[in-house]
């Protein structure tokens, strides 16, 4: 999960995901990670709780401004 996590924290830093930007699906990013969907769900909480990603009840996931 930690390279999960580094790559995420990539994108968003590097703008793939920029800030206010909603994540893709966790079925998009397992797929894409070729992770299962309990994996993402453990990344996105942990940025989450870092402050990188907000939740928003039936729309989905977004990154916020991520301090440097």
């Amino acid at each position: 999960m930690d390279e999960l996590l580094d790559d995420l924290l990539k994108k968003i830093k590097d703008r793939t995901y920029p800030p206010g930007s909603q994540l893709p699906s966790g079925r998009a990013l397992a797929d894409e990670y070729d992770v299962s969907q309990s994996t993402i769900s453990r990344a996105v909480a942990k940025l989450r709780k870092q402050g990188v990603l907000v939740g928003r009840p039936g729309r989905g996931v977004f990154v916020v401004e991520v301090r440097r």
